[in-house]
């Protein structure tokens, strides 16, 4: 039979545990996250599919975290802005939304300056859409397919000029005149509707770009789309060929977008943030992503950064072709 001392004693013990354990669900209960606002900062300006699309999910996780979620447009640089911002903010509240061609060629495409950033501050936490992006041509050229431009091109050597949207994709066609035997010349412009502008008037002969962009040109007749380079078809031109499908598997390229956190981000959080932007993607937001050229797609940190890391290695692999070396850090 045990005494009245020790068992005053084991009453004690169990009554420190129980407050201690109580103590710790307070104080965990007391550190929610968000506390307080969360921004999305994006590299591309308002009006973009990745401004919608980073919109739309802004309103469903103000909804679902109880804070609001600012989205602030930071474009210009070549994302290094956006990019820029976030880093210094340093702030597990300041998170970047942003396509993965915003940085992955940014130290192939600027080889003579120092990357203003260390890269492995992106910090993936989820992958979200996919921008459906389009190769499109002068309705006027009378040209139906891949096949048929890559003959024209190839009937008349330096004669075609392209422009695309991103850096990236500004490899791939550079790259491409490497592997598929093809010489045309790039147009450079400030504003790529303003080269859409040109395609649709045919001063230009090629463009590659986000969809949401050349849609308008698009529905006015004055622009043919013959391909999309991303790896699967896009329900909303799911008659149009991946570049795959039409026999050039080198122009493959598919706009990843996804959110980041800074490098101080818990493992943990980023995957609830993810858990919780699976939990808001259903099919009424995959239905408004598509009206901004996005397909759904999300995706956990890990499966992100694998698609991080494939993109990167396609543009090392064309930078080595191009005899380009990257800028150092």
């Amino acid at each position: 039979m045990i005494s009245a001392p020790i068992n005053a004693l084991i009453r004690v013990g169990i009554a420190i545990v129980v407050a201690t354990l109580a103590a710790v669900a307070i104080a965990s209960a007391a550190e929610p996250w968000p506390q307080r606002n969360v921004r999305f900062i994006v590299t591309l300006p308002p009006g973009s599919g990745v401004d919608l699309g980073a919109r739309l999910f802004a309103e469903r996780l103000s909804a679902k975290w109880g804070q609001p979620v600012v989205v602030e447009n930071r474009p210009g640089g070549d994302g290094v802005v956006a990019i820029t911002a976030f880093i210094n903010a340093n702030d597990d509240h300041t998170l970047l939304f942003a396509p993965v061609s915003s940085f992955s060629a940014y130290a192939y495409l600027h080889p003579e300056e120092k990357v203003p950033y260390d890269p492995n501050d992106l910090v993936p936490i989820a992958r979200v859409s996919n921008t459906v992006v389009v190769i499109g041509v002068p309705v006027s050229r009378n040209i139906n397919s891949l096949k048929e431009l890559i003959e024209h091109a190839k009937a008349q050597p330096g004669k075609l000029n392209w422009n695309t949207a991103t850096g990236v994709s500004d490899f791939l066609f550079e790259g491409f005149e490497k592997s598929g035997g093809v010489r045309w010349t790039k147009v450079p412009y400030r504003n790529t509707v303003e080269a859409l502008n040109d395609l649709a008037d045919g001063r230009i002969d090629v463009w590659c770009g986000a969809y949401t962009i050349a849609r308008p040109q698009v529905q006015n007749g004055k622009v043919k789309l013959l391909a999309v380079t991303n790896g699967e078809r896009a329900p909303m031109l799911s008659e149009l060929p991946t570049v795959a499908e039409a026999g050039y598997p080198a122009l493959h390229f598919d706009g990843l977008v996804g959110l980041f956190g800074p490098r101080k981000m818990s493992e943990e959080l980023r995957t609830r943030i993810a858990a919780d932007i699976a939990a808001v993607a259903d099919k009424t937001m995959g239905d408004k992503l598509a009206v901004s050229g996005q397909v759904m797609s999300p995706g956990t940190a890990s499966q992100f950064a694998v698609s991080i890391e494939e993109q990167r290695a396609t543009v090392a692999a064309i930078a080595t072709q191009l005899g380009v070396k990257p800028a150092s850090q």
